[in-house]
Formats: structure tokens, C-alpha cells, sequence
């Protein structure tokens, strides 16, 4: 009895088969060993950026503020806590008035839907620049939508 333990593949000078396939073990392990020198040498992320957050609810202002409400209408025409404002210079001497109160006031800017960007922009430069620093939109829900 005999036993064939070769493939029988192989040439006829008794060489075996050459094999083809790549050995990828080494690879694999030297990617890990290379992912875990990695990994060790990033240094930890100590460092944070510092935020001053408010603690707790603030208390409310004692007094309400007072609130001046400017209306800009379609034309234009500007009125100051529903009086008619007739020229600039009058508009200007009421900001200068309400910016030297040592609480000011706060400016509720209410531009019509149709008025002037120009007029709406315009007051609010006259604010700015004449020392009012509380000054806001309000009514701006009349832009929402298609009306």
C-alpha cells in the first residue's frame, strides 16, 4: 500500500507550487500596533473653552421700564407714542431728551408694512446716534404670511 502525500500538481522537476495570495497578517498587525501608538500618544482633551453663564433666573428690574412706541406709517410720517412728529428736528430734540434720563427709555420702533425702508432706516439712525441704546422692532408679524 502507498500513500500520494503530494498535490500532484506540481512539475515535472518535483518543485512544489509557488502560492500566489498575499500574506496579510503582518499588515494587519502592524495597522493595530500603529492605531494603538496612536491612540496612546494623543494627549487627552484637558482643555475647555470657559463660558460665563447667567446663574438662575435674574431678579426683575424694580420699576418697569418706560417704553416710547415710534410708528412709521406707509407715507412715511413718523408719530411718537401716537402724536404726530412734524418735522425732524422735532424727532431728534425728543431723542436727545429721552437719552439724557438716567433710565432710558425703551424705543419700540413699529414700521408699517408699506412704509419706506428709508424713513424706517433713517429713525433708527437718528437713535443710534444721538444716544438711545434700547432700541427694538416690534410688530413684525405684519410680515408673516402672504396678506
Amino acid at each position: 500500500m502507498s500513500m500520494n502525500v503530494g498535490s500532484g500538481g506540481g512539475d515535472a522537476s518535483g518543485d512544489p507550487e509557488v502560492v500566489v495570495d498575499i500574506n496579510t497578517t503582518p499588515l494587519i498587525d502592524v495597522m493595530l500596533v500603529l492605531l494603538i501608538m496612536l491612540i496612546i500618544t494623543i494627549p487627552m482633551q484637558t482643555h475647555a473653552v470657559k463660558l460665563d453663564l447667567p446663574q438662575g433666573n435674574p431678579p426683575p428690574p424694580p420699576v418697569p421700564p418706560q417704553v416710547v412706541t415710534i410708528d412709521v406709517d406707509f407715507d412715511g410720517t413718523i408719530s411718537w407714542n401716537g402724536d404726530a412728529v412734524p418735522n425732524e428736528q422735532q424727532l431728534q430734540a425728543r431723542f436727545v431728551n429721552a437719552s439724557l434720563i438716567p433710565d432710558q427709555p425703551e424705543i419700540h420702533l413699529r414700521p408699517n408694512r408699506l412704509a419706506p425702508y428709508s424713513a424706517v432706516a433713517h429713525v433708527m439712525a437718528d437713535a443710534q446716534r444721538l444716544g438711545m441704546t434700547k432700541l427694538g422692532l416690534v410688530g413684525q408679524e405684519q410680515y408673516m404670511g402672504n396678506n
